[in-house]
């Protein structure tokens, strides 16, 4: 009698504090527990960060079921290398250019998600792999090019060059005709990510973009890096000739924003994200962005970018409903404007035109080709820095054009064996 009531309390307690399933196991939530998701953002920007965050803010109170644990680190690469190889990853995360070559093994696939079908032809094929699954959700798509002063321009009389040898002719005349006042080029060694911008911006010109190219070569492992040269020569004579800023090696990044404000600088390779910083000094300051000029001949100019920001589903969260839920809030149109257009890029789908400040410039090219970043499709992991360092080397006459090549394939081919 004792065993038989002690056995019925037992199970209504069961049923009544967690409940049973129909196999006996134990519910471990009831439909009042809030679901918390883990969000993380590679992006350094202020306005991105406000823009992401606004929208999940939005998200949360259309769904109070669901917490939204955002966050920026600032470690962000290191700490999700840590995170993988724990397989203890974020519920979403940026992949911040790797979706497939670095966070693949990790991701779902989200091929089969409302908002895929109105992705943009130019950066579908960049976060699909052969086999058509889909990596990320993309906030934005980077097209990336020459960014430039439109004053400047405009005060030389120089047209928008369309291969490289019309942007050291402009380069040349500008100089020529502001007595050294103005840099077409302002490279900083302190922040020497900037000198790795030119070689990798300009490796898809060279190496890639033409109807003869080398990406098969470079993918196999019989690409020539001889043909690399080409890059440090010129780096090297642009240098030379004065056309980058003298003091290179011991300049600041932070300089730049001055000196497109003043308009004493007419070139920049990299993302527009700076012209809030240009901004700020002068506010009548007009910036443009032009895609890459070619270098061989019956090529065209080009865009290099694709995969920007993104939000990746990891393969084991325990969350995926809630996780897919977000997702599609975030790709709703007004959302996925708001943050592409703060970001400066364009936004990644089809039926969303592009806004803010470079607006004009991506409707005018818009049917120029974006090319994949070169070292993310054709480098393994590591070699980024070496460019960088390698640009230095080459300005402080520690190597030669040809040193750089060769040790290029030196590193390239002891990181392949890793």
């Amino acid at each position: 009698m004792k065993k038989s009531l002690a056995l019925v309390l037992i199970m209504l307690l069961c049923i009544g504090l967690f409940g049973c399933s129909n196999d006996g196991t134990k519910k471990t939530s009831t439909s009042n527990d809030k679901v918390k998701l883990t969000v993380m953002s590679n992006t350094a920007d202020q306005g991105m960060k406000n823009a992401l965050t606004e929208v999940v803010k939005a998200f949360e109170s259309e769904n109070p079921s669901i917490k939204v644990d955002l966050q920026f680190p600032s470690n962000y690469e290191n700490l999700l290398k840590m995170k993988m190889a724990s397989n203890d990853l974020p519920d979403l995360f940026d992949t911040h250019g790797w979706a497939i070559k670095r966070y693949g093994d990790y991701l779902a696939d989200l091929s089969e998600e409302k908002w895929a079908v109105d992705l943009s032809d130019t950066i579908k094929p960049v976060i699909t792999d052969k086999d058509g699954k889909l990596y990320v959700l993309p906030l934005n798509e980077a097209k990336e090019g020459v960014l430039y002063n439109v004053d400047v321009l405009n005060k030389y009389n120089i047209d928008i060059p369309k291969t490289f040898d019309e942007l050291v002719a402009a380069s040349e005349k500008m100089v020529k005709e502001s007595n050294g006042e103005v840099y077409p080029f302002y490279f900083a060694g302190l922040d020497n990510w900037t000198i790795g911008q030119y070689f990798d911006y300009f490796a898809t010109p060279l190496l890639i973009s033409a109807k003869n190219n080398d990406a098969e070569a470079l993918e196999n492992g019989t690409f020539d890096w001889s043909k690399w040269t080409f890059l440090p020569d010129n780096f090297k004579k642009l240098y030379d000739k004065k056309l980058i800023n003298q003091d290179m090696l011991t300049a600041k990044y932070v300089d730049e924003a001055r000196l497109f404000a003043e308009n004493k600088l007419a070139f920049a390779l990299h993302a527009p994200a700076s012209i809030a910083d240009v901004k700020k000094i002068n506010p009548n300051a007009k910036m443009g962005v032009f895609p890459i000029p070619s270098i061989h001949g019956g090529d065209e100019a080009a865009f290099v970018g694709g995969e920007r920001f993104t939000l990746g589903l990891w393969k084991d969260t325990k969350h995926e409903k809630e996780a897919k839920k977000l997702l599609e809030f975030v790709a709703k149109a007004d959302n996925i404007k708001k943050i592409s257009d703060t970001t400066l890029a364009p936004a990644p789908f089809k039926s969303i035109s592009a806004g803010g400040e470079f607006a004009e410039y991506y409707d005018k090219y818009k049917d120029a080709r974006v090319f994949p970043y070169f070292d993310r499709v054709f480098l393994p992991n590591g070699m980024w820095d070496v460019m960088c360092t390698l640009g230095e080397d080459l300005i402080a006459g520690n190597i030669t054009p040809a040193d750089y090549s060769k040790k290029m394939e030196e590193e390239v081919n002891r990181l392949n064996k890793k």
